[in-house]
């Protein structure tokens, strides 16, 4: 059977795709053989919400590689796909969309809109999914899980109440972020910090009893980024090392315009370089004077509520939006002589990670979970060696957040979610509560179910930097604390795919690269191999296009290579038999077969030290070099003879054959297309299933 002249992906992919899905292979319960062993991956589940972007074309063709690999090794190999309901960001969407209408969600209710919200999960929902579908990923679809399911649903249900009968669970007021946009809650890693030009504002503050004293300033200048807060001011800190303010500590200020008598305290925490060395303590805004008010038995006084307004303020300020308080404030300050100068400084402005609206820190009453000994948990396994971070020096970020994490705020003030299973309570659990439990919830847990028992713990977890502490770290403790196994063995960093000038892509920006487009361009197996080329130090990498060409240019040498050995079969009557151990005849088979095996060892030890470009560079060589320029071209004098032809056709077949099955895991497609043509006995129903050389 011959090849066509020019490899199309167009008219292979979708074909080839829809054979794959007819054997069934994706599924480890319709794997040919024994398969006593195991290996399982589950995908990070993508928002409903979202669509491929090149930091999941990364991320999730590694991990086909990895279980493609481990198929061919006769392992039972499953990679469990679904999709996370994306509490926020999906409500946020639904919410755009009444908005167009001039409306919105409360103008619907709960209940409609939540009907609305599904209506769209049913339109929308299932994009991304059909999307990695055309990039060649081997998931097994008939595990397909969503985490609103019903048996998802008991399994955020049955952890909650697992927490809150440890006493883990609580509801208490304590300090938040808040997004007024949403009008919810978010925890300390939902909060995106961008860098802004601000200002430092220098204030005095009064201090009492100065002069009768016989002192000759009768005042203490701090500095703020924050004016408008002074007004929920309960002290003023200092550094006990600084020298300037020993004669401070103890005494009593005068806060402007509430002539409020506040202490002025000493604390290790106040950095002496910011500012004056003095600074403001406003412990109902700021997350730092909160800690400070609790070790000196401070009050906490809010003057900012929930809907970015000034209250329990002087009348002048009550009601109106931060940044009028501030400007107002400000100017008083300056015509009562107590505004010493402002200088410009750049700030890192808290920003709700889904709407990019400006937060506030506020004292609400809201669900939280204690952290301490979960922490301490997921610690433990990291440095004991139970999960291993690849690259090894991510550990540091993890083990650097555990060991400062605070108590976790778990409810939202939204309506779309897994709603907290309290009577009376109207908030959701944070998304992140229920995807902390993904590797073991998509197996049926809290049912002991087959799948759970064969596939869990998970084998390898691939994912990006940024999910560390927010994803990885919870899902660790929560495997540990509700299956006592850790729920993966490795966490392989993958790189963060930037622009080719080093900045973060950005589809807002339009400096965004859609892998479709891709795709659509140069076929999946050359966006595949050029992606996962430029993987070679674990570093982020710089997109260039000029790899995915490459990629392009491969794909056409393994098709012609292909196309010119299987020219060569087509006078050959009967099919050929590769399964008897192969035995080189001539000094180029024995040289071919030194390659090959030199090949399969160095390639196997790259996948299984998640060297991907090194694999992938290896496999490059070993084909073009190789087995293209030096072993077919050998072959073609030996293949005039027709005492040499027939063993000559075999050997070639041979290293076609091994070649494709090395290929197959980074370019599935074209290998596929070129494995069902080839005229070989006892072939498998598909290249999938082939089994991996030794």
């Amino acid at each position: 059977m011959n090849l066509e002249k020019v490899y199309q992906p167009k008219l292979t992919e979708e074909k080839i795709y829809q054979l794959w899905l007819k054997t069934g292979f994706f599924n480890p319960d319709k794997l040919p053989g024994q398969r006593k062993k195991k290996f399982s991956i589950v995908l990070p589940p993508p928002n409903i919400t979202g669509s491929l972007h090149m930091g999941h074309a990364l991320c999730f063709t590694l991990q086909d590689i990895l279980i493609r690999w481990k198929r061919l090794q006769g392992f039972k190999a499953l990679w469990l796909p679904g999709t996370d309901h994306a509490g926020i960001a999906t409500q946020y969407v639904v919410e755009k969309e009444l908005k167009k209408e001039g409306k919105t969600r409360f103008d619907l209710g709960r209940e409609k809109f939540l009907e609305k919200v599904w209506q769209w999960v049913e339109k929308y929902g299932e994009i991304i999914l059909e999307q990695l579908k055309k990039v060649g990923y081997s998931l097994d679809w008939s595990r397909k899980k969503f985490t609103m399911e019903k048996d998802y649903c008991r399994a955020v249900e049955q952890a909650f109440f697992h927490y809150y009968k440890k006493g883990w669970i609580y509801k208490g007021k304590r300090l938040i972020n808040w997004c007024k946009r949403c009008k919810s809650s978010l925890s300390d890693l939902e909060v995106e910090y961008k860098k802004e030009k601000g200002n430092l504002w220098y204030i005095k503050y009064p201090i009492k009893n100065q002069k009768a004293k016989g002192k000759s300033e009768n005042y203490v200048v701090v500095a703020t980024t924050r004016p408008e807060t002074m007004l929920g001011d309960t002290a003023v800190a200092v550094n006990p090392k600084d020298k300037r303010y020993k004669n401070l500590v103890g005494e009593t200020a005068i806060l402007p315009f509430v002539e409020r008598e506040i202490p002025i305290v000493a604390d290790q925490r106040v950095e002496r370089e910011f500012g004056t060395g003095a600074v403001k303590v406003t412990p109902a805004h700021d997350f730092l004077d909160y800690e400070i008010s609790l070790k000196h038995n401070l009050p906490q006084i809010q003057v900012i509520d929930e809907e970015g307004k000034m209250f329990n303020v002087p009348k002048e300020f009550e009601g109106l939006e931060v940044l009028e308080a501030r400007k107002k404030l400000v100017e008083k300050l300056e015509k009562e002589g107590l505004l010493v100068k402002v200088e410009p400084y750049e700030i890192s402005l808290p920003t709700c990670y889904r709407c990019g609206g400006i937060l506030e820190i506020l004292p609400s009453e809201q669900w939280f979970l204690k952290m301490e000994k979960l922490a301490r948990m997921a610690t433990e396994a990291v440095k004991s060696g139970k999960v291993k971070f690849v690259p090894k020096r991510f550990e540091k970020i993890y083990l650097d957040w555990l060991s400062s994490t605070r108590d976790w705020c778990i409810s939202r003030q939204i309506w779309w979610g897994h709603k907290i299973p309290v009577e009376g309570e109207e908030a959701v659990l944070d998304t992140w509560f229920s995807s902390a439990l993904w590797p073991f919830a998509v197996f049926g847990w809290p049912k002991k179910t087959k799948d759970l028992e064969k596939f869990y713990p998970t084998d390898v977890l691939v994912t990006g930097r940024d999910i560390i502490n927010l994803w990885v770290a919870r899902m660790v403790f929560s495997g540990l604390e509700f299956t006592k196994k850790a729920p993966f063995k490795y966490v392989f960093i993958n790189p963060t795919v930037l622009t080719k000038e080093g900045k973060r892509m950005s589809k807002s920006l339009g400096t965004g690269i859609d892998p479709i487009y891709l795709i659509e361009e140069y076929g999946a197996d050359a966006t595949r191999f050029g992606l996962v080329w430029q993987v070679k130090t674990g570093q982020d990498l710089r997109f260039d296009k000029a790899t995915i060409q490459m990629g392009e240019k491969f794909c056409n040498k393994i098709w012609n290579a292909s196309r010119f050995v299987l020219l060569q079969t087509k006078e050959e009557k009967s099919l050929f038999d590769l399964r008897p151990k192969f035995s080189p005849s001539t000094k180029e088979d024995k040289k071919m077969l030194a390659d090959l095996k030199k090949t399969v060892k160095t390639v196997t030890k790259n996948l299984e030290n998640f060297e991907f470009g090194k694999a992938a560079e290896n496999l490059y060589h070993f084909f073009w070099h190789k087995f293209c320029d030096v072993y077919i071209e050998k072959a073609k004098e030996r293949l005039k003879d027709p005492k040499t032809k027939k063993q000559t056709l075999e050997s070639l077949l041979f290293f076609l054959l091994k070649s494709l099955i090395l290929l197959h895991p980074f370019v599935p497609f074209i290998t596929e297309e070129i494995y069902q043509k080839l005229p070989v006995k006892n072939k498998k129903p598909s290249i999938v299933v082939e089994d991996w050389p030794s």
